[in-house]
């Protein structure tokens, strides 16, 4: 199995497919294996890497670290699999990463995605006692209800099930996730210069619409798109359409191959 190492730690890492490269890091609830609905859709025209954050799934986290080491062990992993710069996609805490990432490093960085995510965003003035209002009124729901939206779980409790059944393989939790990472606004998003896109499920109660909204009207040419009856894990609760995004996002930005349309 491929792992990229750093110190004492090791970071396990897949690559699948072939073409530009694709990164998709996980949240808190998810790891490497949370993505196999866009690692079989997307393979075919690119790289794609799915990869455990520090103390998720198989990697480990020897030093303690958490998130303060999550940006180096993301690069630590790029440089393993021989990528230069990579399209980044993150899912909640991963776009947390993604994001400091890009701000920091956007020499490795061909575009972002921020899906369901507003972690490690400074939010404008105006909408962020609304955002920690709104933060504090979901603290009591269960994971399940934090992370998938109501129509998934009306509609497909088995996809509940599963989801439950990947997170059980991390070490951490939403409780037990530690280290501290900076934070970047929008004009610190802006001035990296990388094309950003923003995708939101509309019954996302962590991350509601209005609150990406309001972030990602600070990023001049970033494009915005809510997915209706979808929560928190657009990416898995409904894939077709946040492929299909991803991947029409991709080929307006001249990434994606001839053949992705």
């Amino acid at each position: 199995m491929p792992f990229a190492r750093r110190g004492q730690s090791r970071f396990y890492y897949e690559l699948t497919g072939d073409g530009p490269p694709l990164v998709l890091s996980h949240g808190v609830g998810g790891n490497h294996a949370s993505w196999y609905l866009q690692v079989a859709a997307l393979a075919e025209r690119f790289r794609i890497v799915t990869w455990d954050h520090r103390g998720f799934g198989l990697s480990s986290d020897v030093e303690g670290q958490g998130r303060a080491g999550f940006v180096d062990d993301l690069i630590a992993v790029l440089d393993a699999a021989e990528i230069d710069r990579a399209v980044l996609v993150g899912q909640s805490m991963g776009g947390g990463t993604c994001l400091a990432m890009t701000c920091t490093h956007p020499d490795r960085v061909s575009g972002l995605v921020m899906a369901d995510s507003l972690a490690q965003a400074i939010l404008p003035p105006e909408v962020a006692d609304r955002f920690a209002a709104n933060g504090a009124a979901t603290a009591g729901l269960t994971q399940i209800e934090r992370v998938l939206g109501a129509t998934i779980r009306r509609e497909n409790p088995t996809a509940a099930t599963l989801y439950s059944q990947i997170a059980g393989f991390n070490a951490i939790t939403l409780r037990t996730l530690h280290g501290n990472m900076p934070s970047y606004s929008a004009e610190a998003l802006a001035a990296s210069g990388v094309p950003s896109l923003f995708i939101v499920g509309d019954e996302d109660i962590l991350f509601p619409p209005w609150a990406v909204r309001a972030f990602q009207a600070g990023v001049p040419d970033s494009r915005y798109v809510e997915l209706s009856r979808t929560g928190h894990s657009a990416f898995y609760e409904r894939p077709d359409a946040f492929n299909a995004v991803l991947e029409s996002w991709l080929f307006d930005i001249g990434y994606a191959p001839s053949n992705s349309r």
